[in-house]
């Protein structure tokens, strides 16, 4: 790790407007380099071995030029947490404008997700449905689930293993995509995925950078979609580039989830939908950790650092 960056370090703390997947605050490291400000943010419970393509993608992001882009907007779709009360659902929904397609977490108790699919389809009738299971359904659930839903765009990880997607994809018509199953992977170009999935779920973060994540896509063959890791405004930019650097781009992304931040280090507004890259200029004010946490992660990365040798 480049003393340079490291002596640029910030860490945040952006409260999230709801509970999502337990988190309430997500802290993020942010460095700048030559090319702009790159963040480091794996969840707070994953190791130095999970964490090390986090951080090469941030030092991708501070000090490589972006790939070619062919657009300067992205279309984004809506992220609907485990919520259940109908006016919290309404105030998330309300915070996705204009999109054409949810995305609901489901995966727990089959009336809630269901209710929450119902009040989705309320409130935006035209919207295009995806699920997001996280992977914690069996075959015979997902199935079950599947006969309960509605139409839906796609499931995203269903199941957590390519043996039960294999066996849910001989069941069921509905496109999977593997979301998991790729980026936790020890070594996501050496899993067969045939027959398990239909479509990739990319995330630039954990897939180690831009540059990899499309090696990664290019060994597999498959449709891609591109989401977020809950990230601040600068990974998300930098989502955002990533996105765009697809010649083709069939799906609305998952990069809108700056929506579910109470604060954040810099505004990306949906407008009509999509989110415009920029030059994202981080502002501080009022959201730098305590000097304990600061150097927790500094820490962190430093650790990190070591396996990227």
């Amino acid at each position: 790790m480049d003393q340079l960056l490291l002596d640029t370090l910030r860490v945040v703390a952006l409260p999230t407007t709801t509970n999502f997947r337990g988190v309430t605050v997500r802290e993020v490291a942010l460095f700048q380099g030559e090319y702009g400000w790159g963040e480091f943010s794996p969840f707070l419970e994953y190791d130095y071995a999970e964490s090390a393509p986090w951080l090469a993608c941030a030092i991708e992001a501070a000090t490589q030029p972006k790939p070619k882009l062919y657009r300067t907007h992205v279309s984004v779709n809506g992220t609907i947490p485990a919520l259940n009360d109908p006016a919290d659902l309404e105030r998330v929904i309300d915070s996705f404008p204009a999109v054409k397609t949810f995305k609901v977490k489901v995966g727990t108790i089959v009336s809630e997700d269901l209710h929450r699919l119902d009040v989705v389809r309320t409130l935006r009738p035209t919207a295009a449905i995806r699920l997001d299971v996280n992977g914690l359904w069996s075959v015979e659930e997902a199935e079950s689930f599947m006969k309960l839903a509605g139409e839906i765009e796609y499931v995203e990880q269903p199941c957590a293993t390519l043996e039960e997607l294999r066996e849910l994809k001989k069941r069921v018509d509905v496109k999977i995509v593997g979301d998991e199953v790729l980026r936790k992977a020890r070594d996501p170009f050496a899993i067969d995925l045939a027959d398990a999935i239909d479509y990739l779920m990319l995330k630039v973060q954990p897939l180690g950078g831009i540059k990899r994540a499309h090696a990664i896509a290019e060994h597999h063959q498959l449709p891609v979609v591109v989401s977020s890791a809950l990230e601040s405004a600068v990974g998300i930019n930098y989502g955002l580039a990533f996105a765009a650097s697809f010649e083709e781009m069939n799906f609305d992304c998952g990069l809108g989830t700056g929506s579910l931040l109470a604060k954040n280090v810099a505004d990306l507004p949906i407008v009509d939908g999509k989110i415009q890259i920029s030059d994202v200029v981080p502002n501080f004010e009022g959201l730098d950790v305590s000097a304990d946490r600061y150097e927790w992660w500094k820490n962190r990365i430093m650790r990190t650092a070591e396996l990227l040798k």
